[in-house]
């Protein structure tokens, strides 16, 4: 491991030298490119750094603990001693999180899809705060986020909403969303009072590159049709919707959101793309099947992942066996204590399988 961060080291020097040369000033694309490459090791630096350091502290300490007489000397110098091993073990752990392989989608924008399942009504109603629950989330991160399709019904409710999020790690922090979510609560059209359970499916896609996914244009028919829905300006006037039909898969997909049918051509486009790039990765993910059981749920879309249930105010994540009592909260966006514990325990599950 320390030759590898030693590695590190080195070709970080290297890279802040090359960003200092004129030439490679010059050359914006080399420039990004080496920026971004300084901004991934900055973190490992930072911690390798800090732990070449803290080894130092130790072996002068260990070093003045010969030489000194000094009870009272010594006791400091064997608390600072104590100190420093103890941030020795937390830095080594740290690394190790830092070394492990990192996943290319983790910083790709990502495209959402959310259904509703089991539930009639009730789960389209689910789905739309759901729906809601995501978009907070992303205010809160300062993501974009874009409206791709949407089917409404009339009492406020989603049968099924697709839309993208733009933002730097989107994919890193979201990956962990793709499953079954299920809501128990009464309904508001139940008189009786009676607790229901409905489903949702939720999966997240990360957004695939026109060079990572190429479509041949003879396995896609394009068919532009009004768009319909709640009525608004340029809606049913216009042929501005968009159909795409892939042939070889049988995906269909339809974005009316926009006036322009070339915008709304882009985004179905962007939306092909990510569901055939998703298809490609769940072959790799199937191919690799101790891979899969040793990460948290971010391969099988028919994984039961979350329980919200509303008469115990608890959401409940059951791949990590994780529960709050702050619903209101989490249906409000606030994620991040859920999405964190996801991260730590695929980590946790990633080092143990490193370590076999």
């Amino acid at each position: 491991m320390f030759d590898k961060l030693d590695d590190l080291l080195m070709r970080f020097e290297e890279i802040l030298n090359m960003l200092n040369d004129p030439a490679v000033i010059a050359d914006q694309a080399r420039f990004q490119k080496l920026m971004k490459e300084q901004a991934s090791l900055q973190p490992i630096v930072d911690a390798y750094r800090e732990y070449r350091k803290c080894r130092e502290t130790i072996d002068d300490s260990l070093a003045m603990l010969d030489e000194e007489s000094d009870e009272e000397m010594r006791e400091m110098l064997k608390e600072e001693l104590a100190q420093a091993r103890k941030q020795i073990e937390e830095l080594e752990q740290k690394l190790k999180i830092l070394l492990l392989p990192k996943d290319p989608n983790d910083d790709k924008n990502v495209i959402v899809e959310i259904r509703a399942g089991a539930g009639g009504d009730e789960a389209a109603l689910f789905a739309a705060e759901i729906y809601r629950m995501y978009v907070h989330y992303a205010e809160s991160q300062r993501w974009k986020v874009e409206t791709m399709d949407v089917e409404e019904i009339g009492i406020g409710g989603m049968k099924y909403v697709s839309f993208m999020i733009t933002g730097q790690g989107a994919y890193s922090k979201l990956k962990y969303e793709s499953g079954v979510h299920r809501v128990q609560r009464v309904p508001e059209t139940e008189s009786g009072g009676r607790i229901h359970t409905s489903t949702i499916t939720v999966a997240v896609m990360p957004e695939a590159e026109e060079f990572e996914v190429v479509i041949d244009e003879k396995d896609i028919r394009i068919d532009v049709m009004r768009a319909s829905g709640n009525g608004g300006q340029c809606v049913n006037t216009t042929d501005s919707a968009v159909r795409l039909t892939h042939y070889p898969t049988g995906i269909v997909v339809y974005s009316q959101t926009e006036k322009s049918q070339l915008q709304n051509k882009a985004k179905a486009f962007a939306l092909l793309r990510a569901k055939l790039y998703d298809i490609e990765q769940q072959k790799a993910h199937d191919a690799e099947a101790e891979l899969r059981r040793s990460q948290v749920g971010t391969g099988d879309r028919s994984e039961k992942i979350r329980t919200y249930n509303f008469p115990q105010g608890r959401v409940t994540d059951h791949r990590i066996n994780l529960t709050l009592y702050k619903l209101d909260k989490v249906m409000d966006g606030d994620i991040q204590e859920i999405i964190d514990s996801c991260i730590a325990a695929d980590q946790a599950a990633k080092l143990a399988k490193m370590n076999e």
